[in-house]
């Protein structure tokens, strides 16, 4: 029963980008240890959730088998399995991933996937107004960062949250800890700064790949791609939660300009 930002907006002659903005506005479905015999509040926000499933199902692998593999996105993989694991999912099939799958291949074929998107996970039009907040600082630089999240698109949008989450869990791990039976958990040491040194140029990219120049990144933009993305994935849960003074300000706006949207989601509440 998933509607689209489009079919909304269908019932009034005026589309309005405002709606899109509230996507990014439910506490309780950020909180992934909600119980799921509670009862489900609706959304503001009538999309379902867009994220692609070989994203998905590469991050719940790593989270379940590789959370503490000690280097991982660093050490090298199977080109041959990756390709395989990559042509599956290009032919639509259910792909299963388990413990028998190399952890290495599945975090391969998740950067590959992020690298070679049509339009990067941030699309290139923004590239140059994501990385001016890297000379911003504090609060200045967090709340420029999510007004520019509210201009993603939803699948964008969906899917950066999910990444970011997954690699904060991954950082989570970086360091060694002990056991209840004192033996030691070594630790991943993928801290949030390296994280963000291996992913920054896949999410962030200013041409697409095999374009002209796209392996020429000067050092000042490098450094500010991987500052941005530590900022990301360190503030990922405040950054997508919109506040409700926010929240009324665009209802209030829809109300100007999309009656029946407004009417529509009221129904849904």
């Amino acid at each position: 029963g998933a509607m689209s930002v489009d079919s909304i907006a269908d019932l009034s002659d005026n589309t309005s980008k405002l709606l899109e903005a509230l996507q990014l506005s439910h506490p309780h479905e950020l909180d992934p240890q909600r119980s799921l015999g509670k009862k489900k509040m609706l959304s503001l926000n009538p999309i379902t959730w867009q994220v692609p499933r070989i994203v998905d199902r590469c991050c719940k692998h790593i989270e379940t088998h590789g959370l503490h593999t000690l280097g991982i996105f660093r050490v090298g993989s199977s080109k041959k399995r990756v390709q395989q694991l990559r042509d599956d999912f290009d032919r639509g099939v259910d792909v299963f991933l388990d413990e028998h799958q190399s952890v290495h291949d599945v975090a391969a074929l998740l950067k590959e996937f992020l690298r070679d998107m049509p339009d990067s996970l941030i699309p290139r039009e923004l590239y140059a107004a994501f990385l001016s907040t890297a000379s911003m600082e504090g609060p200045e630089q967090l709340a420029t960062l999510q007004l520019l999240l509210f201009l993603l698109p939803p699948c964008h949008s969906d899917t950066l949250h999910r990444l970011l989450r997954f690699l904060s869990e991954v950082a989570r791990h970086a360091e060694s800890s002990w056991g209840p039976d004192g033996q030691e958990i070594p630790g991943n040491k993928m801290t949030v700064s390296n994280l963000a040194t291996v992913f920054g140029p896949n999410i962030l990219q200013k041409e697409k790949p095999g374009e002209k120049e796209a392996g020429a990144m000067n050092f000042e933009d490098s450094a500010a791609i991987i500052l941005v993305l530590q900022r990301l994935i360190e503030h990922y849960q405040t950054l997508f939660m919109v506040s409700p003074e926010t929240q009324h300000d665009i209802l209030r706006r829809l109300f100007q300009t999309d009656p029946d949207v407004i009417d529509y989601l009221l129904r849904r509440k």
